[in-house]
Parts: C-alpha cells; structure tokens; sequence
C-alpha cells in the first residue's frame, strides 16, 4: 500500500501506546482515523490531541471481546469515515499465569481480548475491506511472545501465536486481491500493557486468589522491562515502514533474534530426530 491521503483507518486499542502512536502516524501522512478503546476518557482525550493535530478523527467506545460490538463499531465506521483501507487489530491485555494454576477466568479474559478480538475485527471488516476494491493493509498486533514462548505468560502466549498463525495464513489467502497483511511482534515497548487489569470485567476477576511469590516477582520484573521500553512512536514508524514495503513480519527489536533461531533450531533438530527414528522406519 502506498497511497494514504484521504483514505480511512480503523485502531482498535487506540487511545494509548502503540494504537495510539500509529494513530498519529497515520494522520500525519493525511489519512483519517477512526480509533477505538474500552476507556472512555482515555479515548475522548487521544481523539482531541489529534484533532490538535489537525487529524479528522473519530472515537467509538467498544470491547473488542464483544463480537456485536465490534460489529456496530464497523457500522459506525462505514457511517462517519465509509470505506476503510487500514485496519489495526491492535487490543490487547497482559495477563499471564502458568499453566497449571492460570484461573479459567484468566484464559477467558485474555483470549476474549487477544484472539476473538482480532477475529471479530477480521469479521467485521475484512469483507467490506475486500469488496471495495480499493486495496488496504491489515496489521494484526502480536508480541515477540508470538514467536518465543516464556514460563508464567502462558495465556498471553497462546493469544499470540494464534495471532501469528491467522496472520500467516490472511497473507496467502490476500495475496492476490489487494489487502497487504502484517503481524507485529514488537519486544518491550513503553505501554500501559502492566496495568490491563484496570479494564478486566467485573464477572472475570480473580479477586479471592491471591497472588503468588514467584508470580509477584515476575510481574514486577515485566513492569520494570515494559517501563525501560521501546518508544511506541518508534514501533509506528516500523510499521509505516512494513506497510509501504508489504512486510509480513514486523519486528522492533533485533536483539531478540537469539531465542528465535534457538526456537527453530530446536525444531530442525527434531526433524532431524524424526529421520532416523525407528518408530518411523517403513
């Protein structure tokens, strides 16, 4: 995609971070935006600034976990702005656990916001995407956990590899018809990602468990690496960047590679493993 003045994009989890931070890219290259958050406040306030910044802007309220909300949010869209041409499936939540002790609640919650929050947006979306002929990007917003997997994030971790793996298959299935497809799987970056529990619902919580001494530790430990983090401007930029190239893969922080050819060197050796074992012969 190439051509951005005067056409539409969509945030979902737009009133902070990273949504936020593409938000201001976008407008600044002459496309209108339609951001969307489950805070109110915070959402009012990021629509203003960017209307300071002389940015058509729109904001809608809206839990991506819920599938009719996502779908008005679409109905709104097309009314205020018609046909969009970038969509950011970008929401998204940090609860963690292991897996033998994460809280069904807990997988509720975090799969309800990481994963059907990027399908109900793919859903609502993508066929207005595709039937008006314009061409457009889908950026899907993963994690390097996507790609790694880590002890204690096993919930978060699940939500992104299943983003990774809807994003790989988007980009075969689009090749030919005009929607560009990416996958962002940023490291640490500078968020409000430590405080998603302030926008976990009433009925999910986990209020009479309490928390353990390793998982405090832990939680604390990311909060440190999140608050040292990447600037979310910076993250906008490689964005803009994959989009206008049609990257696949969107990294941020190349000093992560290691864990990433370890992964996959683990998995060509079980291959290797596979070749000659004798379960297999014949």
């Amino acid at each position: 995609m190439q051509e951005f003045q005067g056409r539409t994009a969509v945030i979902t989890g737009g009133a902070s971070g990273i949504g936020f931070a593409m938000a201001k890219a976008f407008g600044g290259v002459g496309m209108q935006v339609l951001l969307s958050d489950v805070e109110d406040a915070a959402l009012q306030s990021a629509v203003a600034e960017l209307r300071e910044r002389q940015v058509r802007t729109e904001g809608v309220v809206c839990d991506v976990s819920d599938r009719a909300a996502v779908a008005h949010l679409a109905q709104e869209t097309g009314r205020l702005f018609g046909n969009v041409h970038i969509l950011c499936n970008n929401a998204g939540v940090g609860g963690g656990g292991n897996v033998a002790t994460a809280s069904a609640n807990t997988w509720d919650w975090v799969l309800g916001v990481n994963l059907h929050g990027v399908i109900h947006g793919l859903d609502s979306f993508l066929p207005g995407m595709l039937a008006h002929g314009e061409g457009g990007h889908v950026i899907n917003t993963a994690s390097m956990a996507g790609l790694i997997s880590l002890p204690g994030m096993a919930p978060y971790t699940a939500t992104k590899m299943a983003v990774v793996g809807i994003s790989e298959a988007m980009a075969q299935e689009l090749a030919e018809q005009g929607i560009g497809v990416s996958v962002l799987c940023p490291g640490w970056v500078r968020t409000g990602i430590s405080d998603s529990s302030r926008n976990r619902p009433a009925d999910l919580q986990d209020a009479d468990v309490p928390e353990s001494a390793e998982q405090a530790e832990r939680s604390e430990m990311i909060r440190g690496l999140v608050e040292a983090g990447m600037d979310p401007d910076r993250v906008a930029a490689r964005v803009m960047e994959a989009i206008r190239d049609g990257e696949l893969y969107v990294l941020t922080h190349p000093e992560m590679r290691g864990p990433v050819e370890q992964r996959f060197a683990d998995i060509v050796a079980a291959f290797d493993r596979a070749e000659v074992s004798p379960a297999l012969k014949d």
